[in-house]
């Protein structure tokens, strides 16, 4: 069974990565920053921590305001570096576990937390900064990592009690999972900073020793706080230190203080801290209980002739084509797929089983295999095939048998403008 071994917070600053990819390590203006991720270095070694669960904020490069979530978790086997507009890192690709992450995203949702979920997006600063100090120079750290995004930077957000509630779920959620795992939480960001305005370079560190102060001892009065609290007492970015609370929310009330720094040499006051559970281990009646609960809503829905549930597992083992088909939604890729598609097909790393799915048509198979049945019916659209001609394949029916068993015998696309015009004629 999972276990927390204790929370870990640090900051997230660009300035570490920047530190560490410049080789700062011997500068005394650089040092203590280095200094205080040793520590956290030695104590993930030392405890033999095969898992952080990273909480963060992206910074406005995978995760934009056209979409923008409060919770997003993801469930990826790799996270790799980001461009946040002066080319990526040059630092290794942070492996996800997979099996973990798809648990938490279960129970998070039994437990009506409405996640958003993500696959196949790089990470920025907000994960890499402090992964990437984590490794030595055999090479990077080399466990496993379950990251959530938490969206901090459009206001609303969701408050301290929030994310304390949140954590209480993650840890319930971790201690179900039946694999022997040492999980770590790390929360990111912070401490005191403002980034814009007329305020931008404000720091408090007398706020911060306070902050740090009441999360190891007591949180609650952390969790009574507004937002707005926290961002005129530690700047409006520094406010996402209220993602610090999933990670005390998840630990037991009783915590040891291993390591604790704070060093504020320019724009942020960058913090690193351990708080070691000492918490016992949960009632094995009450962990069989959670696991029910979180399979509940879909219990038996695998076992319904005919279906295939769309569950995280298939979306991620198929990602990559159904990412080739949902992109017949961009006119060019569209025009290529008809084209030159096996071109097209082996720039995108489809595997030559996944050619012949598509290439011949297999529909039912692809749904078999875990594709969507949504980029499946933009596929069909593209090569002007109706709805009702994918439902009869799927059946094992010709078109005219389908057709027979509805009320009218008709037939439509999602196609649009003159392509839906063409399919109408024929």
């Amino acid at each position: 069974m999972a276990r927390i071994v204790g929370g870990i917070g640090a900051s997230h600053s660009p300035t570490i990565g920047y530190a560490k990819d410049t080789g700062k390590q011997d500068s005394p203006a650089w040092k203590p920053i280095f200094e205080g991720f040793d520590r956290i270095r030695g104590w993930i070694k030392d405890k033999e921590i095969d898992v952080l669960f990273m909480i963060y904020n992206d910074h406005v490069t995978s995760f934009f305001f056209d979409h923008y979530s409060a919770f997003a978790l993801g469930i990826d086997d790799l996270y790799v570096a980001a461009d946040e507009g002066g080319g990526p890192r040059e630092v290794a690709p942070a492996r996800g576990h997979l099996g973990l992450s798809q648990h938490i995203a279960l129970s998070l949702m039994a437990d009506e937390f409405d996640m958003s979920i993500f696959q196949g997006k790089p990470v920025d600063h907000g994960v890499l900064s402090p992964l990437s100090m984590l490794g030595d120079e055999r090479g990077p750290w080399t466990g496993q990592v379950v990251p959530l995004q938490v969206g901090v930077l459009q206001f609303p957000i969701p408050s301290a009690k929030r994310m304390w509630k949140l954590g209480k779920t993650l840890r319930k959620a971790i201690e179900s999972y039946p694999e022997d795992l040492n999980v770590a939480i790390m929360a990111t960001g912070g401490l005191s900073h403002q980034v814009h305005g007329e305020r931008a370079g404000f720091i408090d560190e007398a706020w911060d020793n306070e902050f740090l102060d009441l999360l190891e001892k007591t949180p609650e009065n952390l969790v009574r706080m507004r937002i707005a609290e926290f961002a005129a007492k530690g700047g409006m970015e520094g406010a996402e230190v209220v993602m610090w609370l999933i990670m005390r929310g998840a630990l037991s009330d009783q915590v040891r203080l291993v390591h604790r720094q704070t060093y504020a040499p320019s724009v942020t006051n960058i913090a690193t801290l351990i708080l070691e559970d000492l918490g016992g281990a949960p009632d094995p009646a009450a962990v069989e209980a959670y696991r029910k609960h979180i399979v509940h809503e879909l219990e038996g829905a695998g076992e319904i002739p005919g279906s295939y549930p769309f569950t995280h597992a298939r979306s991620q083992a198929n990602l990559r084509i159904n990412s080739f088909l949902h992109d017949l939604v961009k006119p060019a890729h569209r025009a290529r797929f008809v084209t030159d598609f096996e071109a097209l097909a082996n720039e995108h790393g489809l595997t030559v089983e996944e050619k012949d799915l598509i290439r011949n048509r297999k529909w039912i198979e692809m749904v078999r295999r875990g594709v969507s049945f949504f980029v499946l019916e933009k596929m069909a659209a593209v090569l002007g095939v109706s709805n009702p001609e994918v439902y009869a394949a799927f059946r094992g029916e010709s078109l005219e048998q389908f057709l027979a068993t509805r009320k009218v015998p008709m037939t439509y696309s999602v196609a649009g403008g003159d392509k839906v015009r063409e399919m109408d004629k024929a």
